[in-house]
């Protein structure tokens, strides 16, 4: 929380006196594009410029391990994405992140290992890859144009290289796209929770 009728400047050098060691507050401001909102009252931010605040503030004794809840929540896309660069940069550095969130695209960018929880219990711990391979199918989706109609032929993964059918169809047909079976974080969700998103 921050207070309300203090401007977001005052916030964050009140917070930043709890610590010995700060990180540039100007700096994170400007990155999360509030530097030119700084003497405004939080009061008046909209959700999306506390829930940059917040992060502003999360990093502001250059943490080594950061707890984030729904970081990304109430950010449009590039906000959102402004923050999991951040997020990311963090990680690579060597900082760590727990993060708790339903928003399986933040997991499948961010997350080198993932743990599903219901009811208090741990029911799935592994990396998003790891996940996908687990559940996914493993085959081959072809869209094609056949005499000006969308087509769709399923090819098993295993030895797609020697499957001749497939080999002829991308040879003689107008391709569209092509898909593996990897399913997507979403669906991993809720195969694993029983609990549609939404």
């Amino acid at each position: 929380m921050h207070f309300t009728k203090l401007t977001a400047l005052e916030n964050m050098r009140f917070f930043s006196g709890f610590y010995k060691k700060t990180a540039d507050i100007q700096e994170l401001m400007e990155r999360v594009g509030l530097w030119e909102y700084r003497n405004i009252k939080v009061g008046e931010y909209s959700k999306g410029m506390k829930v940059r605040l917040n992060f502003v503030r999360a990093m502001l004794n250059n943490p080594r391990v950061l707890f984030l809840d729904e970081v990304t929540n109430g950010l449009d896309p590039k906000n959102a994405r402004i923050i999991k660069d951040m997020i990311a940069e963090f990680r690579d550095g060597g900082g760590t992140v727990f993060l708790t969130t339903h928003l399986m695209n933040d997991v499948e960018q961010l997350c080198d290992r993932v743990a599903f929880c219901v009811n208090g219990k741990l029911i799935e711990v592994s990396t998003p890859r790891d996940l996908k391979l687990k559940y996914g199918k493993r085959e081959v989706t072809v869209e094609y144009r056949e005499n000006g109609t969308l087509a769709t032929a399923v090819f098993p993964l295993d030895g797609i290289g020697y499957n001749e059918e497939f080999l002829k169809l991308i040879r003689s047909e107008r391709i569209e796209t092509i898909h593996s079976g990897e399913t997507s974080m979403e669906e991993i969700f809720i195969i694993v929770t029983g609990v549609e998103l939404g």
